[in-house]
C-alpha cells in the first residue's frame, strides 16, 4: 500500500502503463533506440565524452577516484545490510 496519494509510484500499475507508454510513442521510431543503430550510439557517446574538458574527466584520470565512487555506489545500492568479508590470510592457524 502506498504511503502517499501523490506520484507516479501511487499511482495504479495500468496507468503508470498508460503514462509510459506515451512517453515512447513521443519519439519517432528512427530515433527511437541505440540498440537499433549502433553507430549512432557510438557518436553520442564520443559527442558527450568530447562536451567535457579534459580537465574535469576525473576518473579517467584517476583510477583510485572511479574505484572508491564504484565501491561507494555498490554499498548505497545494497543498502549496506551486507557484511564486509576480512581478507584471509594464507598463513596456517596457529593453535
Amino acid at each position: 500500500m502506498p504511503t502517499s496519494t501523490r506520484g507516479f509510484a501511487s499511482m495504479d500499475p495500468e496507468k503508470q502503463r498508460a503514462i509510459a507508454r506515451k512517453g515512447g510513442e513521443s519519439v519517432p521510431n528512427e530515433k527511437r533506440s541505440f540498440s537499433q543503430n549502433p553507430a549512432l550510439a557510438a557518436a553520442a557517446g564520443r559527442k558527450g565524452g568530447q562536451s567535457v574538458s579534459p580537465a574535469k574527466r576525473s576518473f579517467s584520470q584517476n583510477h583510485e577516484l572511479a574505484s572508491l565512487a564504484g565501491r561507494k555506489g555498490g554499498h548505497a545500492s545494497h543498502g549496506g545490510a551486507r557484511k564486509k568479508v576480512e581478507p584471509t590470510s594464507d598463513k596456517p592457524a596457529e593453535d
